[in-house]
């Protein structure tokens, strides 16, 4: 049961009640946005709350336990703020998630129904539904470095300390052939060997797609044309004459680390970690030119 303030269980008991509910979004960018299902808008803690965005909600799944409490949003694409071509730039992605129950003729008096984070979102022509995923989702998520042969830390960061901007690392190209909306040709990046970007990413700097950044699956330079696959496909059409920006990529290997970048002293693995086939082996008790025995073996 809900632990509500003494005047929101009154005027549930009494049978006439001015509620609503109000959606806080933030975005991984800092952006707030509010949305309520009132038929005006509403202001409290420094955020309005936009009203007629459409926005209804299921049940929240709710337990005791450490599973993962989820809600399904639905909403119109009429928002001046939450529309298809944000939605569709991933601005929304993992964007935490607020619902209020708040008492709109004083909207001092509310309570907090659920706390979670944007799961997936499907768009339609007009419309958009969200899964919500509760605060212990975070729980499956992996935290810590893992004992592994590749390198746990991201390419250009802290840990890694490679740096980005130098042009050997950067380069920035032109769209000069377009296939699907997730392959292209460009122009500008001769100058980097084939597989140079690969494992890297691209940032869009002009265009329809200006502002996202998406990782690179292939960058081939077979002499005669530089061409690039993206792991997914852009959210709006990719034309000739787009700019963007793309910096270097790697595969977190040792010999990457060492040949391509010269940062061996922050590689973030261990590369020297015994494999499958020494934990399964068994102990040879003489050496192996003279015959000796091994142990759980024959002689």
């Amino acid at each position: 049961m809900r632990d509500l303030s003494t005047s929101m269980r009154d005027k549930l008991a009494s049978g006439l009640t001015t509620f609503c509910h109000c959606w806080l979004l933030q975005r991984t960018d800092g952006v707030k946005i509010g949305f309520t299902d009132h038929d005006e808008d509403l202001t409290f803690d420094g955020a309005t709350y936009e009203r007629l965005a459409g926005m209804t909600a299921s049940a929240v799944t709710q337990t005791l336990a450490l599973n993962v409490d989820t809600m399904d949003i639905a909403g119109a694409l009429q928002s001046d703020h939450l529309n298809e071509s944000d939605l569709a730039a991933g601005l929304y992605d993992n964007a935490s998630l607020t619902l209020f129950l708040v008492d709109w003729s004083d909207v001092n008096d509310r309570d907090i129904v659920f706390c979670g984070s944007v799961g997936e979102i499907s768009r339609g022509l007009n419309a958009f539904t969200t899964e919500m995923r509760g605060l212990s989702h975070a729980l499956n998520q992996e935290r810590g470095r893992l004992y592994q042969r590749s390198c746990d830390a991201d390419l250009g960061d802290a840990r890694c300390t490679v740096d980005l901007n130098s042009p050997t690392y950067k380069g920035s190209g032109t769209v000069d052939g377009v296939a699907t909306n997730h392959t292209f040709s460009a122009n500008g990046l001769d100058g980097y060997q084939d597989g140079w970007f690969t494992g890297g990413k691209v940032a869009w700097l002009t265009g329809a797609n200006a502002g996202a950044i998406m990782e690179i699956k292939f960058h081939v330079n077979n002499g005669a044309e530089v061409s690039f696959e993206l792991w997914e496909t852009m959210p709006f059409d990719i034309v000739v004459g787009d700019t963007f920006g793309v910096t270097a990529g790697c595969d977190k290997s040792l010999a990457t680390c060492r040949d391509r970048f010269a940062n061996v002293p922050n590689f973030r693995g261990f590369p020297y970690i015994p494999g499958n086939d020494a934990v399964t082996s068994y102990a040879n008790t003489g050496d192996a030119n003279d015959g000796g025995s091994k142990v759980g073996g024959q002689g």
